[in-house]
C-alpha cells in the first residue's frame, strides 16, 4: 500500500489524539473517524498532518493502535515519513517559510478596537511563547504601541499561520473572529518586510517621521533577543528595519517639524485655544514617562511656564525638573488626581493604566475651566488603552480628544509630507533588496555547509595518511603541513563558493545560483542526508 496523499487540515471537532509515540520529537499519532473507517495521522513537530494508514474504525483504541496496525504503518508509510522529514529538516531546498505581518493600526481600526488588543511590554515574551506554540508558527514577535498592534511571524504555512494568529488575537481580546477579521490587515514576505521598514522609518505613523516608533521597534528587537521564538529570520528583519529607520532619518528631512504623537497633541491643544495661546491655560500632565517628557518639551516651547505633573512616584518628575529648569514643574501624587484636574484647563494623559482614570461622574463634579479659555475643559488622551472614559465626552463643558483626533494636525502640509515620503521610499527599496538577497542566500546555506564538510573530511583523512609516513614529526612541522592543506582546500573551494553566494549587488540571479547549487550537489553527492533520526522514528513505531 503506497503512502496516502498529504492533507493540510483535519477538522478539529472530528479528531482525537490516541497515541503520542515520540514526545522528544513532539510527534503524535491522531485518529480521524469517518463513517465506518478511520485514518491514523502522524504529526512531526506539530506542523503537518500526514495519513499513515486507512484502518477499520473498530481497530482504533484510546491507548493507541494495535500492534498489527503499527506494523502496517511502518510498512506502508515509510515514504510519507521521509517526505515529512525532508520538509522539516531541509525546508531551505524544498519549501521556504513565509514571513507575514498581521495586525491593525490607526489607519485601519478605531481606538475602541485597538485598546482591546493593546499588549503591555511586560507581556510580550509570554505572547511570543504562546504564538510559537501554534502548529504552524516558527518565529513570532509583537509590536504594540498606541497606534498599532502587529504580529510579525514566520510560518511553514502562510494561510494556516494567519488563521492561528487571528484566533490567538481573538482569544486575548475577547473580540469575535469575524468582527476582528474585518479590521485586520495582513502582508506576506517582501510586502511584510516593506511594511516594517516603513513603520521604522515613520512613514506609516500618524505623524510622518515621528521618532518614537523607531525606539519602539528597537525595544521589540531587544526583548525579542531574550526569547526563543525570535529566530534568525525575524532577527535579521528587525536589524534591517532599524538600519533603514536610521538611514531615512539621517539622509532625508523627514524628521523636520512636529515628529511625535506628543508634539502633535500639543499642536492640537493649541488649535483649540483662541489664537493658539496655551500660555494662559492651566496645564496638567498625568504620567511622567517618555511621552510625558516630550509633552513637557513641546509645552515649554509653546510658552507654558508652569505645569502640574501627577505620577505614582516622584523620582521621574524630579528627573524632568532637572532637565527643564526653565519651567516650574510641580509634582502631585496620584491620590490628588481629581483635585488637580479640577484646577486645570488642559489635561494630557499618557499613562499605561489598563483602566480609565477619569469617568463621567467624577469629571462632571469638577469646577469649571477658566473663562479665558472659553470655560471648556480640554482632555487630550494619547494613551492606549484610553485613560479617559468615552462617556466623559458627553459632558457639555468638556471636550475629549484621543490619538485618532490627531488627524487635524496631520492634515497640514500634506504635499510636503508626500515629497518627504518619496525620498524615504527610495532608501527603503535599497534596504529591501538587501534583505531579500539575504533570504535568497539561505537557499544555499545547507549545500555550502555540506561541501565544506565533505572537503574537510577528505583533507583530514589525507593529512593523517601523510603525517603517518613521516613517523616522528614536530608540532611545528605538523602545523605547517596542516596549514598548507587548509589553504589548498580553501583555494579550491573559493570558486564554487562564489557561485553559491549572493548579495544585493550580485549580477547572478537566484535562479542561476540555485542551478549551481544543484549541480554541486550532484557532482559531490551532497544530497545524501543523515537519515538516522528518520530511522529511529520508524523503529519506535514498530515497538
Amino acid at each position: 500500500m503506497s503512502a496516502l496523499k498529504t492533507v493540510s487540515f483535519v477538522p478539529a471537532l472530528s479528531r482525537r489524539k490516541v497515541w503520542p509515540y515520540d514526545k522528544g520529537k513532539r510527534g503524535e499519532v491522531w485518529s480521524y473517524n469517518k463513517g465506518c473507517c478511520g485514518f491514523i495521522f502522524s504529526t512531526l513537530f506539530g506542523r503537518t498532518f500526514q495519513p499513515l494508514a486507512l484502518v477499520p474504525r473498530g481497530q482504533l483504541r484510546e491507548d493507541g493502535p494495535s500492534v498489527s496496525i503499527v506494523h502496517q504503518i511502518k510498512a506502508s508509510s515509510r515514504e510519507a515519513l521521509e517526505h515529512q522529514s525532508i520538509s522539516s529538516f531541509d525546508r531551505y531546498t524544498s519549501e521556504k517559510s513565509s514571513i507575514f505581518v498581521l495586525g491593525l493600526s490607526v489607519h485601519t481600526a478605531p481606538i475602541e478596537l485597538r485598546e482591546k488588543l493593546s499588549l503591555p511590554e511586560a507581556e510580550w515574551p509570554r505572547a511570543i511563547e504562546e504564538l510559537c506554540n501554534q502548529n504552524h508558527i516558527e518565529e513570532a514577535v509583537v509590536l504594540s504601541t498606541c497606534n498599532r498592534m502587529e504580529i510579525y511571524a514566520v510560518a511553514v504555512s502562510w494561510s494556516l499561520g494567519v488563521q492561528e494568529v487571528t484566533k490567538w488575537l481573538s482569544k486575548i481580546s475577547g473580540i469575535p473572529i469575524e468582527e476582528l477579521r474585518a479590521q485586520l490587515f495582513t502582508l506576506q514576505n517582501r510586502d511584510a518586510a516593506q511594511h516594517l521598514f516603513r513603520v521604522a522609518s515613520g512613514l506609516d505613523s500618524l505623524v510622518l517621521g515621528e521618532g518614537q516608533i523607531l525606539a519602539q521597534v528597537k525595544q521589540v528587537y531587544k526583548i525579542g533577543q531574550k526569547t526563543v521564538g525570535f529566530g534568525k529570520c525575524l532577527n535579521e528583519l528587525f536589524m534591517q528595519a532599524i538600519s533603514t529607520g536610521k538611514r531615512v532619518r539621517s539622509e532625508t528631512s523627514i524628521s523636520a517639524g512636529a515628529v511625535s504623537v506628543s508634539s502633535a497633541a500639543v499642536e492640537l491643544a493649541a488649535m483649540k485655544f483662541p489664537k493658539g495661546n496655551l500660555s494662559v491655560a492651566r496645564v496638567l500632565v498625568v504620567g511622567a514617562g517618555k511621552m510625558s517628557r516630550l509633552l513637557v518639551k513641546h509645552l515649554v516651547s509653546k510658552g507654558c511656564c508652569k505645569l502640574v505633573i501627577v505620577n505614582r512616584s516622584e523620582q521621574k518628575v524630579v528627573e524632568l525638573q532637572n532637565e527643564f529648569t526653565e519651567a516650574e514643574l510641580v509634582y502631585q501624587p496620584l491620590s490628588e488626581l481629581l483635585r488637580c484636574a479640577g484646577e486645570a484647563d488642559v489635561i494630557f494623559t499618557t499613562t499605561t493604566s489598563e483602566s480609565p482614570l477619569f469617568f463621567k461622574k467624577e469629571v462632571s463634579s469638577l469646577k469649571a475651566a477658566l473663562d479665558a479659555v472659553g470655560g471648556r475643559r480640554l482632555f487630550i488622551d494619547i494613551s492606549v488603552p484610553r485613560n479617559v472614559s468615552a462617556c466623559v465626552s458627553e459632558i457639555p463643558s468638556v471636550e475629549v480628544s484621543n490619538v485618532d483626533d490627531l488627524w487635524e494636525v496631520v492634515a497640514a502640509n500634506k504635499e510636503e509630507r508626500k515629497r518627504k515620503a518619496l525620498e524615504a521610499q527610495l532608501i527603503i527599496e535599497q534596504e529591501l533588496n538587501k534583505f531579500e538577497a539575504w533570504r535568497d542566500s539561505l537557499e544555499t546555506v545547507p549545500t555550502i555547509k555540506k561541501l565544506r564538510a565533505y572537503a574537510e573530511k577528505i583533507r583530514a583523512s589525507e593529512l593523517e595518511k601523510c603525517v603517518s609516513k613521516f613517523g616522528v614529526i614536530s608540532v611545528k612541522n605538523r602545523k605547517l603541513i596542516d596549514d598548507l592543506s587548509r589553504r589548498i582546500v580553501s583555494k579550491l573551494l573559493h570558486g564554487p563558493m562564489q557561485h553559491l553566494k549572493t548579495d544585493a549587488t550580485s549580477a547572478r540571479s537566484i535562479t542561476e545560483i540555485v542551478e549551481n547549487m544543484h549541480a554541486l550537489e550532484r557532482m559531490f553527492d551532497l544530497k545524501t542526508d543523515d537519515s538516522t533520526s528518520l530511522e529511529q522514528t520508524v523503529t519506535k513505531l514498530s515497538v
